[in-house]
């Protein structure tokens, strides 16, 4: 019986011994360069075609691809929702049926008040005219109009159409209609913070108010 005991263990310690000696499963890293390969090229193409446009060129973008799903991701700032949609068009060129995440910002690049001309300023009360909004005489309440114009356009958060500002010595009026709470509270930090101004009074009017006082 001990015989049989001790045979027994021998043959379980030497199965264990080859076991422990066995080459592990190797673990395949072949596919590894190749897959970064393939995506650096998906982002290269990308970039390529950003940079046979001038405006896109200079446009601070940047690419992220993954080329096994055929998945790309642009981030980054232009100054007009035209070049966001042009670079998406270009971007959806590069591969057939591309899935593309878009994260480009709309920034329109602000006039200086060295930059804005009388006869920028007679081009703005002329939009503010067509518009029913108000402008003081002065051309810095034109500048302040212009600038804010700009950022509600850029903000996804400020419907700018829904939005009339009025500027008269450098206090800015806001008025019309919006759908959220934060949206009106969007739209006047956007204005507090844009220099020039010296005050803002919100009028804006929020979700049923909107609707009954059009």
């Amino acid at each position: 019986m001990r015989k049989l005991f001790l045979a027994s263990f021998v043959v379980v310690a030497i199965g264990l011994i080859l076991t422990a000696c066995a080459p592990s499963e190797p673990t395949d890293t072949t596919n590894k360069p190749a897959t970064k390969a393939a995506d650096s090229e998906l982002e290269d193409k990308i970039k390529a075609k950003f940079d046979s446009d001038p405006l896109l060129k200079s446009a601070d973008l940047s690419v992220s691809a993954d080329a096994d799903k055929n998945e790309a991701t642009i981030s980054g700032v232009v100054g007009k929702e035209s070049l966001r949609i042009k670079a998406v068009d270009l971007a959806k060129e590069t591969s057939p049926g591309l899935v593309l995440t878009d994260k480009i910002d709309v920034k329109p690049p602000e006039l200086t008040r060295e930059e804005f001309t009388e006869a920028r300023e007679r081009e703005e009360r002329e939009k503010a005219r067509g518009t029913g909004e108000k402008l003081g005489a002065s051309l810095d309440d034109a500048w302040i109009h212009t600038k804010l114009a700009a950022k509600f356009v850029g903000d996804a958060d400020t419907p700018e159409r829904k939005i009339n500002i009025d500027v008269v010595n450098k206090v800015v009026i806001l008025r019309g209609a919006v759908d959220t709470d934060e949206q009106r509270a969007e739209a006047e930090r956007i204005a507090m913070n844009t220099e020039g101004v010296k005050r803002v009074v919100n009028q804006l009017k929020v979700g049923t108010a909107a609707k009954s006082a059009k």
